[in-house]
Parts: structure tokens; sequence; C-alpha cells
């Protein structure tokens, strides 16, 4: 039952039809009997600024930003965690205190995916090749240095873009695209492109040289077992589909707009997939 003492908070994007954010917050509000709401808001980029101003004049504890949003608002934030700093994105916003603070959940989102799609992670830390150089694959790339894989290698088709990667994470190893498929000492392999996506082209990568041991994460949702994890399972590497990563990076805002910390549990997640059909 929502209050006049209800809690606000919400996805900003442009479009943002097409988000499952507030199936998946909706869901936790539920769950957890709080007087709040998530609401899904659709917001022009030439109107960003003004917005993020008026929010909390609204009675909003925060946001969470997808595109074309989570660069655009960097600087009108007062504040800006480690991670946020370092992927360059925000997709979280708290309001507190007259102040606003920006974090990048999706590093803690990939990490926590990993972490429960493979709990025996930590023999995999040798060598990550991440697939795509854009907002995604900075995070993942992130995430992978917290965790302490010893080289994290980067291939994508814009040559540009994954220059302008490694200016930014200069611990990255940048690979040519014709090299993607040279994967004899790769020990965890990592899709952060759109490639396999619904409506997108499949990933043209051969698995032949991968360790039948690599693990294989692909972080496309839609749908859940994309070309490249089925033929990573089908040769019996162990994979993690995306969906984790969404499921993961929504917790830190929850607990700071409504001051509860949710559980990431299968029926959270099997409420959020049938949201995709």
């Amino acid at each position: 039952m929502i209050t006049g003492a209800a809690k606000l908070a919400g996805v900003i994007g442009f479009p943002v039809t097409h988000s499952l954010s507030p199936r998946l917050h909706g869901f936790w509000l539920y769950q957890n009997g709080v007087d709040g709401a998530y609401l899904p808001m659709p917001v022009d980029p030439a109107n960003m600024k003004e917005v993020l101003v008026a929010l909390p004049k609204m009675g909003f504890s925060g946001v969470n930003l997808t595109l074309p949003h989570k660069e655009l608002v960097l600087p009108w934030l007062d504040h800006l965690d480690d991670a946020a700093r370092q992927v360059g994105a925000v997709n979280t916003v708290v309001f507190r205190d007259g102040k606003s603070f920006g974090y990048n959940t999706d590093v803690y989102g990939f990490v926590q995916n990993l972490k429960q799609g493979s709990p025996t992670l930590h023999s995999y830390k040798e060598h990550a090749l991440v697939i795509g150089a854009g907002g995604a694959a900075r995070a993942v790339c992130v995430g992978l240095r917290q965790e302490g894989f010893k080289k994290i290698s980067v291939t994508n088709r814009s040559k540009e873009r994954l220059d302008a990667l490694k200016k930014t994470l200069p611990f990255i190893h940048p690979l040519s695209w014709e090299a993607r498929n040279m994967l004899a000492s790769v020990t965890c392999l990592v899709n952060t492109t759109s490639l396999g996506m619904k409506g997108q082209p499949e990933l043209d990568i051969l698995l032949g040289k991968l360790d039948t041991k690599a693990l294989v994460n692909d972080i496309v949702y839609n749908p859940l077992q994309t070309k490249l994890l089925a033929e990573a399972a089908a040769r019996g590497n162990p994979v993690v589909d995306g969906i984790g990563m969404l499921l993961w990076q929504a917790q830190p805002g929850f607990e700071m707009w409504y001051g509860i910390k949710p559980e990431v549990t299968s029926q959270l997640r099997e409420h959020v997939v049938k949201g995709l059909l």
C-alpha cells in the first residue's frame, strides 16, 4: 500500500519502456512491504539537468539511469564513488542532505553475478578476455581488476573505441578484432557487446581454441542463453548468463533509497525473466 509518506525512486532513460527495473524493484517493494514506489521516467537528454535538480524537490530518494544518461549527468552530480570515477558513468543516483551522489553499481553487479554463477571464481583469474569497448566493458574491466585478474585483454571491432578505452583504463591489454579467436591462454571470456541480443547479429567468434575449463559469461540477457553461451555449454565450458548482473546491480540502490537490503533470489530471477517473454 502506498501512503502520503511513500518513498519515491525510479529509472530515467530515453526511451525507458524496455526497462525491467520497475518490474525488479516492484517485486522487492511488495516482498518487503515497503511504503514506496519505483517509476519509469522517459526524459529527453536536453531536459536532464533540470530534471535532476527537480527530483529531490519532488521528494525522490534517488533514481537509476540508463541510456543515454549514464555519462551525461557526471558534471551535474555533487559526489561520485570510486567505481563511477573509474568507469566514467553513473547508473544510480541518491539524493541526501541537499546533495546528489552518483554511483556505478554495474561493477558490483557484474562481480556478484560471476561469484554467484561460479563459486570457484578464484580458479579463473589468470587471463580474462573482454569483448567490446563500450560503457559495459569499462564496468566489467574495473570489476575484473578489483577481483584480482592477472591479465585483462580487450578486443573490439572499432580500434578507435579500443584506443579510447586504453586511455581510460591503462591496465588493459588491447587486442585486434582479428585476434578474438586466439583463446588458448584465456581462462575467462566475457561478451559485453550487444551482439547476440534479440534483434541483433550474432557474435562472430570461434571457441575451438578455448580451454573447456574456461569460464564464459555473456552480459546479454535477452535471450537468456545466447549463441555464445549455448556453444560454450555444449563443449563443456562453465557458463554464466547476464540476467544476474541486472539483479545484483539493483541491490545497492534499493538499499540506499528504501533502507532495506533486498535479497537476490531464484524467485526474483524467475519474476524478472517473465518480463522478457
